[in-house]
């Protein structure tokens, strides 16, 4: 325990749990002690707003999982419960204190995105929920001595390099231009991808998410002579950025990471403009997914996964096999992710004690943008 106040949660959790009638799907059977109903599983992420796209892949992703595993325990299902943090670090605070003070949910699928983690985990961690962050890309999330901090998906530290190999060796950049969005996934990733590059890297600049005017940043990018722009952000303001680039006459090659890698970047540019641009992301592609998990989400959803849906899947996944293995209290959930080590849809799920995937479980891929849509490139070298 950390403190009174993470005593007193994990009181509160253990009465709510003693109240709650026990249940065993498996009745009739050598089966294990029955274990108590009515646990949760939180989603944080943004289901609404300009970056909604990616948290309700997430979602969709962890409702998948949940919808199959109360398939198989129809008399003691588990409930997925939305936050919708609307990618505002401010909101997820508040959400966090929410779900610390919901003794039923035992872990937590996201939060989303890298600033709202940071925000969200403080608190978090000291009420002893446990998070699986699809999505959350920044390196030092795992640096700050949370316990309660995993991912399923590779850090800056591994997509950044990646990008520049790509921008490098299959572009063979001569002059590239490195811009943020200012915000802790965006600029985080951008000084990867420039500290790899060195000496290639012309000028840096930093677009803030709600900037409209591009034509400052465009100008500097003309008098740059760059023939590579990367983006480091999210997909409508990206999307906005490289319209303006082409309405304004910039032929150079649009690279954008993981937080582009939506159908809205294409909306926001058009679909001329974002002909040809380049997405690198640390995600599986979705259609290469193990376990029929492209057939049953369509199946489920009447449309094809899209990123991080898969790693939603994965996320929720990793809490599900806690409650059947009868982890039914937060330390006892936290205890079993950190042990946990299996092959999901996106592969091996193994954590680090410090919350990463084992490295040799990251892959990085390219996209691209061809006929308005984002399609599987390659895989990017380790080296």
């Amino acid at each position: 325990m950390r403190g009174p106040y993470a005593r007193v949660v994990s009181t509160l959790a253990l009465l709510a749990l003693a109240a709650t009638p026990g249940c065993d799907a498996t009745a009739g059977t050598a089966a294990p002690p029955a274990r108590p109903c009515g646990l949760k599983i939180a989603v944080i992420g943004p289901l609404s707003g300009a970056s909604a796209d990616l948290g309700t892949n997430i979602r969709s992703g962890a409702a998948l999982a949940v919808e199959q595993y109360n398939g198989r325990h129809p008399d003691c299902p588990v409930t997925l419960q939305d936050f919708d943090s609307q990618s505002d670090p401010k909101q997820a605070t508040a959400l966090a204190q929410q779900i610390v003070a919901d003794p039923a949910i035992l872990g937590v699928v996201g939060p989303a995105f890298s600033g709202e983690t940071a925000a969200a985990l403080p608190l978090l961690d000291q009420g002893r929920v446990t998070i699986v962050s699809p999505s959350a890309t920044r390196t030092n999330l795992s640096q700050r001595g949370w316990s309660t901090f995993h991912r399923v998906i590779g850090n800056d530290a591994a997509q950044g390099p990646a990008a520049a190999r790509y921008i490098d060796t299959v572009l063979h950049a001569r002059k590239a231009f490195v811009i943020d969005d200012t915000g802790a996934y965006g600029r985080g990733l951008a000084d990867e991808v420039a500290a790899t590059l060195s000496g290639r890297v012309v000028q840096r600049a930093a677009v803030p998410p709600r900037q409209v005017d591009f034509s400052s940043v465009v100008s500097q990018i003309r008098s740059a002579g760059a023939d590579v722009v990367f983006y480091g952000g999210y997909y409508s303001s990206g999307g906005a950025l490289l319209k303006a680039m082409r309405d304004a006459g910039l032929t150079a090659t649009f690279v954008g990471g993981d937080g582009v890698k939506d159908a809205g970047f294409i909306r926001a540019a058009g679909v001329r403009a974002a002909e040809g641009a380049v997405i690198t992301c640390a995600c599986l592609p979705p259609e290469r997914a193990s376990r029929d998990f492209p057939v049953q989400y369509r199946a489920g959803f009447g449309k094809d996964a899209g990123t991080y849906s898969a790693e939603g899947y994965d996320a929720a996944s990793i809490f599900l096999a806690g409650f059947e293995a009868g982890r039914t209290t937060r330390p006892d959930m936290e205890a079993f992710v950190d042990k946990y080590a299996h092959d999901g849809v996106t592969g091996r799920l193994q954590f680090t004690p410090q919350g990463e995937l084992v490295d040799n479980a990251i892959v990085v891929w390219a996209y691209r943008v061809a006929d308005g849509a984002v399609v599987t490139d390659r895989e990017i070298p380790r080296t």
